[in-house]
C-alpha cells in the first residue's frame, strides 16, 4: 500500500478513531517506510549480510506495530460503542473480523 493510499484511508476512517492514535500509527508507518528506503538504497555488493536482516527485522516489527495499534485501536472503539449499548458491527468489523485481523499479525 503506498503512502497516499494509507493517508488517504486514515482520513476517511479519522472520524471512526482515535486522532492521537491514528497519529502514532503514520508515524510508525513513516519510520518504517524510511528504514526500507535507506536500506534498500544500501544494498549492494558490499552490503553485509548481518546488517540487511538486522535493518529487514526493524522494517517487520515497525510494521507490526503498526498493525497492533491498528487493531488495538478497533478493540478500545468496540469496547466504547458496547458500553454505550451499541452492539452492531464496529468500523464495519465483527469481533471475529478483528480476532482475525490480529491473528494475521501474531
Amino acid at each position: 500500500m503506498t503512502t497516499d493510499a494509507v493517508a488517504a484511508l486514515t482520513t476517511e476512517r479519522e472520524a471512526n478513531h482515535d486522532p492521537e492514535a491514528m497519529r502514532k500509527v503514520m508515524n510508525r508507518l513513516k519510520r518504517a517506510e524510511g528504514q526500507l528506503r535507506a536500506l534498500i538504497e544500501s544494498m549492494g555488493p558490499e552490503s553485509n549480510c548481518k546488517d540487511v536482516v538486522t535493518q529487514l527485522s526493524a522494517v517487520s516489527k515497525a510494521l507490526d506495530r503498526a498493525g497492533f495499534m491498528i487493531i488495538a485501536n478497533a478493540l478500545q472503539s468496540c469496547s466504547t460503542e458496547d458500553a454505550a449499548g451499541n452492539t452492531g458491527s464496529h468500523d464495519g468489523m465483527t469481533q471475529d473480523d478483528i480476532e482475525k485481523l490480529f491473528l494475521t499479525l501474531a
